[in-house]
């Protein structure tokens, strides 16, 4: 769905004596007017989830600590905003927003996703994921399935050798991370692609970035072992 332009078109500067108040109202989040809907949504270089609104709304109180939260924790990749329905109808109207709370995601000046109802701060970042700029070298555990069942992957355990032993990916081989670095040459003897993990997924990302800058890419799994279990793929034990 594309957003219609005429709010406020070319405007700059310092925000309006309304968007200060509403950041006091909101907890932190600013509330967006007619006016600065164009400036601060359809021109936003991040993502922009709004979240439409209204005073007398109980459920939107309800949930206002855990989307503050998940502002907060997505400050650096996705602007969020409140929109009042009360005190910008014709955003509302030309978005049919028909009920508070309403969440909408836009990128690039168009909406790409809603949700009607209250969501709280998993269901969030949820929403938003699929919008985010992705790492180098991330693959997804639906993506890393898919090449595993090709065969055109080796997992790379990083855990050790005891944790390795209790449960494991299909076919992976264990590589504890501390030893991983000294023997990147023995990557390019497995029969496919090498992808590490570790047991969330953060170690070997930041692995993954370390050899990058060295010229010698990996690819890692996202989220790890507790992502791809999370998914109900197959384990060896």
């Amino acid at each position: 769905m594309t957003i219609l332009g005429g709010f406020g078109k070319g405007r700059g500067g310092s925000p309006s004596k309304d968007a200060k108040e509403g950041t006091a109202k909101g907890g932190g989040i600013p509330y967006v007017t007619e006016r600065e809907f164009e400036r601060e949504v359809l021109r936003s270089e991040l993502p922009v989830v709004m979240q439409f609104t209204a005073d007398w709304c109980q459920p939107c109180k309800a949930i206002a600590p855990e989307v503050e939260a998940f502002a907060h924790e997505y400050a650096d990749k996705v602007k969020v905003v409140r929109i009042d329905v009360d005190k910008a109808p014709i955003i509302a109207q030309q978005l049919r927003v028909q009920s508070v709370p309403t969440f909408m995601l836009v990128a690039e000046g168009q909406v790409r996703d809603a949700v009607v109802g209250p969501m709280r701060r998993k269901k969030l970042q949820e929403f938003v994921e699929p919008f985010l700029p992705r790492a180098a070298g991330a693959l997804k555990p639906a993506e890393a399935a898919q090449l595993l069942s090709a065969r055109a992957i080796v997992p790379i355990d990083t855990r050790d050798p005891v944790a390795f032993g209790r449960a494991h990916l299909p076919g992976a081989v264990n590589i504890p991370l501390e030893t991983l670095e000294a023997r990147v040459a023995d990557l390019d003897r497995l029969p496919g692609q090498p992808v590490v993990y570790c047991r969330s997924g953060d170690k070997t990302k930041e692995l993954s970035e370390r050899l990058a800058q060295r010229g010698m890419p990996v690819a890692f799994l996202e989220g790890g072992l507790l992502a791809w279990e999370a998914e109900g793929r197959p384990i060896q034990r």
